[in-house]
Order: C-alpha cells, then sequence, then structure tokens
C-alpha cells in the first residue's frame, strides 16, 4: 500500500511529512584528504549558517551547540560520505541545510539541500485492499484498530462479462505521524472461499 504526494520539487529538495524522517544526502567525488564534514543550517528562529554538528574521521558526529539526538550520521567518512538521517522533523526544521567538505589540498566543497516539510491536511488513499475477479462477490471490509474514526472506507465495484466482480476497498485519512507503523487488516469474504485476512 502507498499513497501519492503530488508537489512540485526542485533538484536538491528533501521533501517529508511532518513527524517523519528525512534523509539529507552529503557525498563527494574527489581524490583530496578530507579532514572534517561541517552541517550548517539556515531555519527559522536560528542565525543564519549555523553550524549545528561536525564530522571528523576518529570522533564521528560532534554536535556544536545543543545535542539534537534526532540527527544520525548514516554516511561514511572514508567514502567521502556525510549523509545524515534527522529523526521527526517538525515545521521549525524547515530551511536550507548544507554540508561542507575541508579538503586538503583544494578548497573546500559543499552541497545544500532544502528541507520541506509537508503537514497532512488533505485526505489521501492510505491502502487498497483488491478482491478480483470473484462470483458471487466478494465482501471486502477493514478491521482499523487503533485508526478507528480517523479514516473512512470508499467502495468500488466493476462487474466483468464472465459474471464475476472485482470490489476495491480503499482507506483514506489525513496522514498523521500517530498513523505511522500502525495495523490495519483487510478482511475479504465471499460465499465460494474461505475469509481471507490482510494486514497493512
Amino acid at each position: 500500500s502507498s499513497f501519492g504526494l503530488i508537489c512540485t520539487v526542485q533538484v536538491g529538495d528533501v521533501v517529508v511529512m511532518l513527524g517523519s524522517s528525512a534523509i539529507l544526502p552529503c557525498h563527494i567525488i574527489t581524490n583530496d584528504r578530507l579532514s572534517q564534514i561541517t552541517w550548517q543550517r539556515t531555519i527559522k528562529g536560528k542565525a543564519p549558517d549555523d553550524v549545528f554538528l561536525i564530522i571528523q574521521p576518529t570522533i564521528g558526529l560532534k554536535y556544536r551547540n545543543e545535542k539534537d539526538f534526532r540527527f544520525e550520521f548514516i554516511g561514511n567518512f572514508n567514502d567521502k560520505n556525510g549523509t545524515l538521517k534527522f529523526s521527526n522533523v517538525t515545521l521549525k526544521d524547515e530551511g536550507s541545510y548544507s554540508c561542507i567538505f575541508s579538503l586538503f589540498p583544494s578548497e573546500t566543497q559543499s552541497r545544500n539541500s532544502q528541507l520541506v516539510i509537508l503537514e497532512g491536511n488533505e485526505e489521501v488513499p492510505l491502502a487498497t485492499c483488491t478482491a478480483a475477479a470473484s462470483k458471487p462477490k466478494a465482501e471486502v471490509r477493514w478491521i482499523k484498530g487503533s485508526l478507528e474514526g480517523k479514516v473512512r472506507e470508499e467502495l468500488k465495484e466493476t462487474q466483468h462479462a464472465n459474471g464475476t466482480t472485482t470490489t476495491w476497498s480503499t482507506l483514506l485519512g489525513k496522514p498523521g505521524r500517530e498513523m505511522n507503523g500502525q495495523l490495519v487488516k483487510c478482511v475479504i469474504s465471499s460465499e465460494a472461499t474461505k475469509e481471507e485476512i490482510l494486514e497493512t
């Protein structure tokens, strides 16, 4: 199951839903010697070009001012890769993120990403369950668990020339972080076959 978000994305944009994780890419290919990778950001409520963490070969990740443990170094210093995973993003985190490579003998090089946070105010299809070509037609229902009351079902069916029916049931809702990782079950039942339960 998946849901699509349509928005215009420029190269260098990292677009994520509020409360989810972002990957901030940072990688160069060079034969120069790398001494350190510096990450800086320009976000609301902070001085511009705020250096917030440094990655060094022996120590790894080092916080500059306040420790924000939502950042995880998932790159590899020897591969000249300073990529960060940034968990649980908030609207305050939106802005520009740059990683700067301190190289020898050449100059520094930098890579810039724009972090764009989307809020889930639009209702989108979260999951679809299909009972294909059954006769008599199958019934499709959902066991919504903790999402009960937060999502709604939409049913569509198509009758085929051979007398069978395909039934689709879609769960729609506004994506929110409380939905992340929650389990829903689709139950397909018909007179012809025993009940089938699919989890997503």
